[in-house]
């Protein structure tokens, strides 16, 4: 039973963190900034946080139920597609093989990582049948992408030392976008919500405001494990400094309120013209005599 005692799970969990690595943890990243200042951002970003998630939620509530009969008949009127099971199957590899890593380096917390998060909530989405919850945490899901287009534009990857460890980071971010363009192809309760409603980006950025100011940076202090730059700028981050989660929080919220109609908007705006260049390569039937 010794081999399943608390410091085996423990070291398990965040054992194999180097705080050699610049930006990975150690004592020196959890002093990156004083108790102060953290302190006080901590309560602002999380007051914000729960502000956002009150009023946003209000909005949500008056027009959500007026849609959600329409759409969900829509979805219950179509058959599940090879497709999904398809990219359901990869994502499930893909994740499977995160995972392999994270314990084979004894750096499961690191899963806590929103990318992580959102992987899984997307295996849910491609697993669960049309229902109200997955219209739910698709529209959500659509706003919290833009921490992948962080990671594949300023990618950390100085720790990722295992044999294709490095494909499968890129892997994982990619499909990131591929799960929701596939799904909103499907339209019915995988239909974004209108351009012009903003409230369900913003129900995203309180969420994630309350989620990174509170369990991401308890259990970094905790841990002294830098839990998505919580307690210490990433070695590629623009913004290196004293200032840096100022920073992050202002182009976060921006990226967050637009990065998820961006998405939409190619997607709307890409689909005719695929249609067409579809026609254009089917071939005539030819007549059989």
């Amino acid at each position: 039973m010794s081999r399943y005692s608390l410091s085996n799970l423990l070291d398990w969990m965040y054992g194999g963190v180097d705080p050699s690595f610049e930006g990975n943890g150690g004592p020196e990243c959890a002093a990156f900034l004083p108790w102060q200042q953290r302190l006080v951002e901590s309560l602002i970003f999380l007051s914000v946080g729960v502000l956002e998630i009150v009023v946003s939620l209000q909005r949500i509530k008056r027009s959500h139920s007026k849609e959600v009969g329409n759409l969900l008949a829509q979805s219950r009127n179509k058959e599940e597609s090879l497709g999904k099971n398809l990219l359901l199957v990869s994502l499930c590899l893909t994740f499977g093989l995160e995972l392999g890593f994270k314990f084979a380096s004894k750096t499961v917390i690191y899963l806590m990582n929103p990318c992580h998060v959102v992987t899984m909530l997307q295996i849910f989405l491609l697993a669960c049948p049309p229902c109200q919850l997955a219209m739910v945490v698709f529209r959500l899901q659509m706003h919290m992408l833009n921490g992948a287009l962080l990671a594949l534009l300023f990618p950390v990857v100085n720790t990722r030392l295992l044999p294709f460890e490095l494909e499968v980071y890129y892997i994982q971010h990619v499909m990131l976008y591929i799960v929701p363009i596939y799904l909103l192809q499907k339209r019915g309760i995988y239909t974004p919500e209108p351009p012009s409603n903003f409230w369900w980006a913003l129900l995203s950025t309180g969420l994630m405001f309350v989620y990174h100011f509170s369990i991401l940076q308890v259990l970094g202090l905790v841990t002294q494990v830098n839990l998505n730059n919580m307690l210490c700028p990433a070695i590629s981050d623009p913004f290196y400094g004293p200032w840096y989660r100022i920073w992050a929080s202002g182009h976060q919220t921006v990226m967050t309120l637009i990065h998820g109609k961006l998405i939409t908007m190619v997607f709307y705006g890409a689909l005719p013209v695929l249609k067409f260049c579809m026609d254009l390569l089917r071939l005539p039937a030819k007549k059989m005599y």
